[in-house]
């Protein structure tokens, strides 16, 4: 006789256990539990059938894998758990003996300390990991820095948060590793690459935020303790990368003053660098701006060193000029080009590090009241500004709070400056005008600029023309770097002539009623919307069917009428009969022959593909300014039947999977054609 297998102990129901049940098997309460998954990036699984992973009558809602909880068996923090319990525990019972101090005291010495050191190298045993997990770690730091202090939210995390970004931002400006920006309704994304690796992080905005009531701060703690960790290792490792002390020096007394970034020194080798940010701590402008560090210019060093050893394995002074060459020659960065219609359009090559990462290096740069200081600050100087001045109220850490000093070569500004009168002022007898504007004016020789000229020169990798981002002027569309245009999408970069058929406008002007003056007289006929045409057209048509012969209704009630009017001749004489005879004789035979030539006309023009009319132009043919409409329709059911031939000798699964798309397609065709509708329209109203 077979043995009889016990239920629950195999399949799902051996693979996935309830978490009721681990947490009785850990013997830790619910809150640990939570914390321990974070810690170890265990997550809840889904089995495929909850009832029979359920060992009871009815299902769960949560499941983790079994194996994952054999594997929280042997983690030490569990012991740390437990001891705090038996803290907690002897801590109650001093308290209701009223021994408040002993109570103090136990948790003031007592109270475990729980170490995540060897979580972050048990769950990243390389640094690269590290780095691909690095963008949620970065979105929720920055989140916490920007926080209010609450009871939930500690200030003490929200300095730590604040101190470990500021040292992550340093590193990038240190290493020219900004790659993108965008800003959104959410925030403002960041992308860096960072050995290879590229790591996308949102910033919020700079706003009064407000802490509501139905967010559980303790599990979001959680993360920040975890995170917090793990970018003080990848910190700690990157600063060493490059030889920097880590942590650097960070100045309180500054950072309590606005001073943020330049409230931090970074050292190297033991010997002080000199802060990298100029005038942080005087503002006077009077420091020289090349005396920071030159970790930038390492690159350059080591290729430096290459051609040196080059030179030396190659004493031969022709083989020397032969690599000058080369190198000359291969600075130029080649383009890829689209081969055919609906190619694959490749990713154009950049420019180098260097050269994007000193794209604002030649400048100065004063930054307005109203602009965002913290990101301006980060995106300028990531990309080679070293000169950065701004009012006095924005914080400490400028290079100079003087707005009009002349070595300011570009101001962002975020609203239309108002022109300000010249100051006039009497020395003695000589009377002058005071060059110097107020506050508020413009000095002469100065671009101004919006925020938005920052953005999409670090996007495009290039200065773009100032005067299209002009204080008060309507600024081109802020697109995000990550998304590429498609094929038959909306490129609002692309003039609009060049993303549309002919197709797509008619039917709007035929929609909207709006007819070009070189289309008129043809639409007319085809539509049938002019009068004088349309009558025409059946004069026409009546006189072609009588030529031939037909019996058209109500031709009988005209040649009667037409006989009765033709019966009395009126009072003139004999001969005036005469005459009046011949002359309708030669009109009839003249009508007949017009009439057979109008039909010849009209049979060759069809032919031809020409628009016949008879109306006011002597007969002449048109040719329409688009393709002829039996022509068209002929072309579209050719192209509908050759694609219900090709559906036909597709399996079921593959045709219903064609539709998918297709239905896809088709939405977002709609979505592009409105867009570029609403754009024609916007462009009409404007011309």
């Amino acid at each position: 006789m077979p043995k009889i297998k016990k239920r629950g102990t195999s399949g799902q129901a051996k693979n996935f256990v309830t978490r009721t049940q681990a947490v009785r098997k850990l013997q830790i309460s619910l809150p640990d539990f939570r914390r321990l998954c974070i810690y170890k990036g265990i997550y809840p699984r889904e089995p495929r059938n909850k009832k029979k992973a359920s060992k009871t009558s009815t299902p769960s809602t949560t499941f983790y894998y079994t194996k994952d909880i054999q594997y929280l068996l042997h983690e030490p923090i569990l012991n740390k758990f437990r001891d705090h319990k038996a803290l907690a525990k002897k801590i109650a019972r001093s308290l209701g003996r009223g021994e408040v101090g002993d109570a103090a005291r136990l948790e003031k010495t007592v109270k475990p300390r729980i170490s995540l050191d060897h979580i972050i190298k048990e769950r990243y045993p390389t640094f690269v990991d590290a780095l691909r997990d690095l963008d949620d770690a970065l979105s929720l730091l920055f989140l916490f820095a920007n926080l209010p202090s609450t009871s939930t939210v500690p200030p003490k995390i929200i300095a730590l948060c604040q101190r470990l970004c500021l040292e992550f931002q340093h590193y990038l400006i240190i290493t020219h590793s900004l790659r993108k920006s965008f800003i959104s309704i959410k925030g403002i994304y960041y992308q860096a690459t960072v050995q290879g690796q590229d790591i996308l992080w949102l910033v919020p905005h700079k706003f009064v935020q407000r802490i509501t009531g139905d967010v559980d701060f303790r599990i979001m703690g959680t993360f920040v303790e975890f995170y917090t960790t793990l970018l003080g290792f990848v910190n700690y490792r990157l600063y060493t990368s490059i030889g920097l002390v880590y942590p650097p020096r960070f100045d309180v007394s500054s950072d309590e003053n606005g001073g943020e970034l330049g409230a931090i020194t970074l050292e190297s080798n033991g010997l002080e660098m000199g802060k990298t940010i100029e005038g942080q701590s005087t503002g006077t402008g009077d420091q020289d701006p090349e005396n920071g560090p030159d970790v930038a210019n390492l690159a350059m060093q080591r290729h430096a060193n290459e051609l040196a050893q080059r030179s030396e394995l190659n004493p031969d002074k022709e083989q020397d000029d032969e690599i000058m060459q080369d190198e000359a020659t291969t600075d130029t960065i080649d383009q890829f080009e689209v081969q055919g219609e609906g190619a694959d359009i490749l990713d154009q090559p950049r420019q180098s590090d260097s050269e994007v990462g000193s794209l604002f290096a030649p400048y100065s740069f004063f930054l307005s009241r109203e602009t965002p200081r913290q990101p301006v600050e980060f995106i300028l100087r990531a990309f080679g500004c070293k000169r950065i001045s701004w009012d006095e109220v924005l914080g400490d850490g400028a290079f100079t709070h003087d707005e009009h000093d002349p070595s300011i070569t570009h101001q962002v500004v975020d609203r239309p400056p108002t022109v300000q009168p010249e100051v006039s002022s009497t020395h003695g007898d000589q009377e002058g005008v005071v060059s110097k504007p107020s506050r508020g004016g413009r000095m002469p020789g100065r671009t101004y600029i919006q925020p938005q000229w920052i953005w999409d020169c670090v996007n495009q990798g290039k200065l773009l023309r100032p005067d299209l981002y002009a204080p008060g002027a309507t600024l081109p569309p802020h697109l995000s770097p990550w998304v590429k245009p498609s094929k038959n999408s909306y490129d609002p970069t692309v003039p609009l002539e060049e993303q549309e058929d002919g197709a797509e406008e008619e039917e709007e002007e035929e929609m909207t009623g709006d007819v070009p003056s070189g289309r008129e007289h043809v639409d007319d006929l085809m539509l049938g919307t002019h009068d004088q045409a349309t009558a025409g057209l059946i004069d026409d048509v009546d006189g072609m069917h009588n030529h031939h012969g037909m019996d058209i209704a109500g031709a009988e009630d005209s040649d009667d009428q037409s006989a009765s009017g033709e019966a009395f001749g009126g009072f003139a004489s004999d001969e005036a009969k005469g005459n009046n005879n011949d002359h309708d004789d030669e009109s009839v035979q003249n009508d007949d022959e017009d009439e057979g030539i109008q039909h010849q006309r009209e049979l060759e023009a069809e032919a031809a593909g020409f628009i016949f009319t008879a109306s006011d132009n002597g007969g002449k043919a048109y040719k329409s300014d688009i393709k002829p409409t039996n022509e068209a329709r002929k072309k579209r059911m050719e192209e509908e039947e050759e694609l219900e031939r090709r559906k036909m000798m597709m399996s079921k699964k593959k045709r219903k999977l064609y539709e998918k798309m297709a239905f896809s397609n088709r939405g977002k065709d709609e979505e592009a054609g409105k867009l570029r509708s609403k754009r024609r329209k916007l462009e009409k109203g404007k011309s």
